[in-house]
């Protein structure tokens, strides 16, 4: 790059570990500052730290439990299997949170709240922070703030940057959890340059792993979020480069579309958390054969 570039960030008042070590993975490969974090004060009350430190199931949980249910149907069932993991130890670090403020490569950005205009699942940004947005960052990177539209999409040079964790020529919406349910070997992540579009933007980075080992859509998660460390350093570099020309799908070659609402069926939930359990049973009883064989094994011996 022959020069410098300033990066916004849109996040929630906290980061996910797989987000830090993207930004942090940026700045080592890329000549870049992160100038700007824009933070949604619409969610202020989330948890972030003590989110992490999950050991056991508690009143509030429960009484969480029936409001979520009201909200997801079935799939409420899935979030439990979930909880419950992590209360025996499953913690998928890559999805601990962090509150912006304890974030160290973000140390010397400006932190600017912004409470978004927000209508049928839509978020729209205020004019001034548009305006900040497009005087101090070349690119920013959308980390938060759920759909966003609007001029907001433009306002950077290289515009606003955002993750689909599967391949929008196959899934799009809820990638994973369709991913998974339909058992498949291989997963992708897409970064996007996006438009008003549901994962239909431009495709500037992309790659696929194998799915090995993973037993459970958690795992799924994971691996999909380790590589999407790896893919933001390479998006930008892309944009960077003169000679670069994303990808744009048309219409007729985007993946099929799954919403919300079918994740809330029945019928989805519980082919998921099926494969869940069956995942977590079969993972114990690998385990066990692994420990079997080191204790029958001649290393393994005392004499």
């Amino acid at each position: 790059m022959s020069a410098s570039l300033t990066v916004g960030i849109l996040a929630e008042p906290f980061c996910y570990q797989w987000q830090v070590r993207a930004i942090e993975r940026l700045e080592r490969e890329c000549d870049m500052t992160v100038s700007l974090v824009v933070h949604n004060t619409a969610n202020a009350d989330v948890e972030a730290e003590s989110w992490n430190r999950k050991t056991r199931i508690e009143l509030e949980d429960v009484v969480q439990f029936v409001d979520v249910f009201r909200r997801e149907g079935a799939w409420t069932f899935v979030l439990a299997e979930r909880t419950l993991g992590r209360v025996f130890g499953d913690e998928h670090r890559l999805w601990h949170r962090h509150s912006l403020e304890n974030v160290a490569c973000l140390a010397d950005a400006e932190f600017v709240p912004c409470e978004p205009r927000t209508e049928n699942g839509w978020s729209e940004l205020p004019d001034e922070i548009v305006s900040r947005l497009a005087a101090d960052c070349d690119v920013a990177i959308r980390f938060g703030f759920g759909l966003v539209r609007g001029d907001v999409l433009t306002a950077p040079e290289h515009g606003v940057l955002s993750f689909h964790p599967a391949d929008i020529r196959r899934y799009r919406g809820v990638g994973p959890p369709a991913i998974f349910r339909d058992g498949r070997d291989r997963a992708g992540a897409t970064l996007q340059r996006l438009d008003e579009s549901i994962d239909g933007g431009e495709i500037v980075a992309y790659d696929d792993v194998s799915l090995r080992g993973c037993h459970t859509l958690w795992d799924v998660f994971d691996r999909l979020a380790a590589l999407q460390i790896r893919l933001l350093s390479v998006g930008v570099s892309n944009l960077c480069d003169p000679e670069f020309e994303p990808e744009t799908v048309p219409d007729d070659h985007l993946g099929e579309f799954y919403a919300r609402d079918q994740r809330r069926t029945l019928g989805f939930s519980g082919r998921v958390l099926a494969r869940d359990l069956l995942g977590r049973l079969r993972r114990r009883l690998e385990r066990a054969r692994s420990s079997r064989r080191t204790v029958d094994s001649p290393a393994g011996s005392s004499n």
